[in-house]
């Protein structure tokens, strides 16, 4: 297998001014295709740590993907350095220079003597074509079938060379794998709990398919990759592995593809046609933004009330005096109320409900931060859940209360829900 370094380049990295997501792109965009990151190194803009890197870089790996450094400033060392590194002269290359110089011309501006030393290439580099800016990028041969290959820091740029030149070369000049990935999306489960439920089934994979958590709040990403030569075999292979994995885990596993709850929960709402809204207290609107963030969500979201104090909890819902004097705002009694308030005041087949303590303030033992009641109310009936959300942040409290919302729309739509917790 080809194993691949990615190397950032830039003070201004390690200075934390700017946030690097370069190599998180590149990486993924490698193991689409077979070629394993084996390390990520962020250096200064200086010569001797890039000569260092490289040395170090090209003893563990076949290739090398450099990122940064390639400005016009006396700061930007990474042409220069390679150039020595692969001992080759360098001089204009009269593509880069033309490129470069309509760049200058389409956007009115004069061409300077420190953007012209732009287009100087090393003999020894290969030019890849920058379309996107005036930073040409460069692929180097760097001998036993290994390759160094040196692209701009912005990140648009970067993406071009990768997308049009790059990626095309190491399918062209590597010996590449077949690589297929599967996701399984969770909700509501932790990472521990499901690699405790599946720890047998992990054990027992064959040493081709590997398995990858990607946690987030109130969900679990799960990727199978499999590797081989022949794709129909590894396809009905990881196909059978999700199915194990699946029957395991239950009605938590909201997606076997990797897209958003929202995704799902617009999927189903669209396809049967029901209208929904939502009355928010913690949440303080984050459900109705979920709710309206993908084009088309005009045809089964009318509206939310958002009702942070009780007062517009009785006026705009119709919760009764008594439920907040007796149960309080954060309680099953009020959180049903709200839902059918709502679903009444707006006309809805389904009303979404949260009422909940976010934090950081605001707790008691009773109901300590985190306490967080939700709802979903249809024509027949009320289906209320408690969330125990302690220790978690005030933006992730309302996140997960969020997913766990939509969640209950997704398991009424597919008749998985059940009237009481």
């Amino acid at each position: 297998m080809i194993r691949a370094e990615i190397l950032t380049i830039g003070d201004e990295i390690l200075y934390g001014q700017i946030l690097d997501t370069n190599s998180q792109w590149i990486s993924a965009k490698l193991t689409e295709i077979g070629v394993q990151v084996i390390r990520k190194t962020s250096i200064a803009d200086r010569s001797e740590d890039l000569r260092k890197a490289l040395d170090e870089g090209l003893s563990r790996a076949s290739l090398m993907i450099l990122t940064g450094g390639l400005g016009p400033t006396l700061d930007d060392i990474t042409k220069p350095v390679l150039a020595e590194y692969f001992d080759s002269e360098m001089a204009i290359n009269e593509d880069a220079l033309g490129l470069i110089k309509g760049f200058f011309e389409k956007r009115g501006r004069v061409l300077l003597e420190v953007n012209r030393l732009q287009a100087m290439i090393p003999l020894k580099a290969e030019y890849l074509q920058n379309k996107m800016g005036t930073a040409p990028g460069m692929w180097f041969d760097a001998g036993n079938q290994r390759a160094v290959v040196s692209l701009p820091g912005v990140p648009y740029e970067m993406k071009y060379l990768m997308e049009q030149h790059v990626m095309p070369r190491i399918k062209e000049r590597f010996s590449l794998p077949v690589i297929l990935h599967r996701y399984m999306r969770t909700i509501g489960l932790g990472e521990s709990f499901i690699a405790d439920k599946i720890k047998d089934w992990e054990e027992q994979l064959p040493a081709h398919i590997r398995l990858a958590y990607l946690p987030s709040v109130f969900m679990v990403k799960m990727r199978l990759t499999a590797m081989g030569q022949n794709p129909e075999a590894l396809a009905r292979e990881l196909d059978a592995q999700i199915a194990l994995v699946k029957e395991r885990l239950g009605d938590h596993v909201y997606a076997l593809e990797d897209v958003e709850p929202i995704e799902i929960v617009y999927r189903l709402l669209k396809e049967q046609g029901k209208t929904i809204g939502s009355a928010e207290s913690c949440t303080g609107g984050h459900i109705a933004a979920q709710l309206s963030s993908l084009p088309g969500s005009s045809s089964f979201f009318m509206g939310s009330v958002v009702a942070y104090s009780n007062e517009v909890k009785k006026n705009q819902l119709g919760v009764s005096d008594q439920t907040l004097s007796d149960h309080g705002a954060v309680s099953e009694a009020c959180i049903g109320e709200m839902a059918k308030g709502l679903r009444r005041r707006l006309g809805t087949d389904l009303a979404l409900a949260s009422s909940g303590i976010a934090g950081p303030e605001g707790g008691s033992d009773e109901k300590p931060v985190g306490t967080v009641w939700i709802a979903l109310a249809d024509e027949k009936a009320v289906y209320p859940r408690k969330l125990n959300l302690s220790g978690a942040s005030r933006e992730n409290i309302i996140r997960a209360t969020t997913l766990a919302a939509l969640n209950l729309v997704r398991l009424h739509l597919t008749g998985k829900l059940e009237s009481r917790p």
